[in-house]
């Protein structure tokens, strides 16, 4: 490549290259930033019932993964609502404010639904909409083992983590009282809202 090219030129050419690369990886804004040589960052969820922490998995979801750590690192899941709950089913929060006002979104992801993560109790996993495409911030955690929500013919819900520590508290949210909210048109809404109250990055182990 600098056969043709000055030896302080080629050099030069070596280190601005270098330095751009670098640079470049440290300005990168996806999530891969944070704790980026750490494979399994563990993340603390801090809720009005209590505290759930859980493992990504960067090894077969990076994406999502990465993409939940963005969230976390702007804080941009504070004082959000688990807005769906649905016993034996899911746990579902992330995407709206203790007002139901939805928080502002980054794009889409890639569905990383094949990745052999499975949709088994006490993972967590990204919502979407029929588009298995549409992931961007909600994200649920699964109170059963639900095949159903794994790809087969079709896409799946990306799984990119399990909860290593409160499972108790999960299992405590999905026995609480739900209504069909009329004014937002849902069903599954706990009458005494759960709040997320912050998401912390925690130190490697």
């Amino acid at each position: 490549m600098f056969s043709k090219l000055s030896k302080p030129i080629a050099l030069f050419l070596l280190f601005f290259i270098t330095t751009s690369s670098i640079v470049e990886a440290k300005n990168k804004d996806d999530g891969s930033q944070i704790q980026p040589d750490n494979y399994y960052p563990r993340v603390l969820l801090e809720t009005t019932m209590g505290n759930i922490t859980v493992e990504l998995d960067r090894t077969r979801a990076p994406i999502t993964a990465n993409n939940f750590l963005r969230y976390v690192d702007k804080r941009s899941f504070e004082d959000t609502v688990f807005h769906r709950i649905v016993p034996g089913f899911v746990v579902q929060g992330g995407g709206y404010d203790k007002d139901f006002k939805e928080k502002p979104k980054f794009p889409k992801i890639y569905n990383e639904s094949g990745n052999g993560l499975k949709n088994n109790l006490y993972s967590i996993a990204m919502a979407r909409s029929n588009d298995p495409h549409s992931a961007n911030r909600q994200f649920y955690f699964n109170m059963n083992d639900n095949e159903s929500l794994d790809p087969g013919r079709n896409w799946g819900y990306a799984v990119f983590g399990y909860v290593t520590e409160g499972t108790e508290v999960l299992d405590k949210m999905a026995e609480v009282e739900t209504h069909y909210d009329a004014i937002l048109g849902w069903a599954d809404v706990p009458v005494e809202p759960i709040l997320l109250i912050k998401a912390t990055v925690l130190p490697p182990l």
